[in-house]
């Protein structure tokens, strides 16, 4: 799995559902769009929807700087969408993580899977990326 950070929370995501990782590019505003939906970059000669991952799930905007990334997802679904993270944190074993206990939840989110624990006991959540690019809220970003 890859793992990222968002919003100083940790995240996975399954090899098979990520994509590359690349430095921020040059984000180019699209009007009358949401305030998560970051901009269009162009990604050597083709152009991704850039979600900023934190803005989306209610948090600050992620900053701008050396190590923010754009995690493109979507190419297998044919949709070039990225999300903006805060920073990569390099590919995780997933035997090296067990369940964490279950917590009560306001409202079930179809794209946000289980929430694990590291040798640490550090919390990750796994990101379905299948379901979030199916999710009318993510693909909506028109205002």
């Amino acid at each position: 799995m890859l793992g990222f950070e968002s919003a100083h929370e940790f995240w996975l995501v399954r090899l098979v559902e990520s994509g590359e990782v690349i430095p921020l590019a040059d984000l180019t505003p699209v009007p009358l769009t949401k305030p998560w939906f970051a901009g269009v970059a162009n990604v050597r000669g083709a152009l991704y929807s850039v979600v900023d991952f934190a803005a989306f799930r209610g948090h600050e905007p992620t900053p701008h700087n050396s190590e923010a990334r754009l995690l493109l997802v979507g190419a297998r679904a044919g949709i070039n969408a990225a999300l903006l993270v805060q920073r990569t944190l390099g590919l995780k074993n997933p035997d090296l993580f067990h369940a964490a206990p279950a917590v009560d939840t306001p409202k079930a989110v179809p794209w946000i899977g289980p929430r694990l624990l590291d040798a640490q006991e550090q919390a990750w959540t796994q990101l379905d990326v299948r379901s979030l690019l199916a999710s009318a809220e993510f693909m909506n970003i028109g205002l």
